[in-house]
């Protein structure tokens, strides 16, 4: 007799959420054309968005049922799970700030849920797939490595983790290109000693970046034309410690030689300071 009810139950979920599939076509309907779902249990409307997802490339569709579940079921479970679909959803249809704030209300809610790692996984990625050009905002790189960083301590053997320590490589790796590029511009310019700082900054704040051999490089040939002498040495020394084999390397060494100097440390100077660190593994 269980058998039986529960295979009756299956076969009315399934005809249920086959009679909302043929209220909706498929495509994107306007809202008046949306079926109505108020007659119809949270996991039923679950079921259609799930179908929405799976079976058309509208997400749009998909939201209006797990925001209807979190209208007419706010506190079931169903409603807990459609929240985090809710913020999926809205991330997969491109609209980062929606997917923001449901992940938020979904982290605000359910604090210390099973799901909360994903919510504030989604939270990150929000920001993260913004930065798409380096002409763009950095505030919102800086949002990105923020929520990533919060994932990975925060969950630190989760598989979020591990993606997220990928992104956040990248996207410290996003910073050090955007002051390359306006260091870039400066020297074209002759502002060298702007130049300076924008190189300055990718050496002792980004150093792990694959921007490194060019700030260094860069460094040498502002401080050439500034005649610092000692600073182009010994950012010349730096270069070639760590990245001989770099074609920066070759094009410092190269300038360095057509005045007559040597890559070498000289003087005492904030790049000394970081050579003595670097390389002799000297801290003060």
């Amino acid at each position: 007799m269980a058998g039986l009810k529960s295979a009756a139950r299956r076969g009315a979920l399934i005809l249920t959420v086959a009679t909302l599939v043929a209220c909706g076509n498929g495509s994107r309907p306007a809202t008046g054309a949306r079926p109505p779902v108020e007659n119809f249990t949270a996991e039923q409307i679950y079921k259609r968005g799930e179908y929405e997802l799976e079976n058309t490339r509208n997400p749009e569709s998909a939201i209006y049922y797990f925001s209807e579940i979190e209208r007419l079921y706010p506190y079931s479970e169903w409603a807990k799970r459609a929240l985090i679909m809710q913020a999926f959803s809205h991330h997969r249809a491109r609209q980062y700030e929606e997917a923001r704030g449901a992940a938020q209300r979904f982290i605000d809610t359910y604090p210390g849920d099973q799901d909360e790692a994903y919510a504030k996984y989604l939270l990150a990625l929000s920001y993260y797939d913004q930065i798409d050009e380096v002409g763009r905002d950095q505030g919102l790189t800086f949002q990105a490595l923020q929520g990533l960083r919060d994932v990975i301590e925060t969950y630190p053997d989760s598989e979020y983790a591990r993606s997220s320590i990928l992104k956040f490589d990248l996207a410290f790796d996003h910073l050090a290109a955007k002051e390359m590029e306006i260091g870039r511009y400066y020297l074209k310019r002759g502002n060298h000693t702007a130049a300076v700082n924008r190189f300055r900054v990718v050496v002792e704040d980004y150093q792990t970046t694959t921007h490194t051999p060019e700030a260094l490089m860069r460094l040498v040939e502002a401080y050439l034309a500034l005649g610092l002498t000692d600073e182009a040495q010994t950012a010349g020394a730096i270069l070639g410690h760590n990245f001989q084999s770099s074609p920066f390397y070759q094009d410092a060494y190269a300038q360095l030689r057509g005045r007559g100097l040597t890559a070498t440390p000289e003087g005492n100077n904030w790049l000394t300071a970081v050579y003595r660190q670097v390389v002799q593994g000297r801290w003060l």
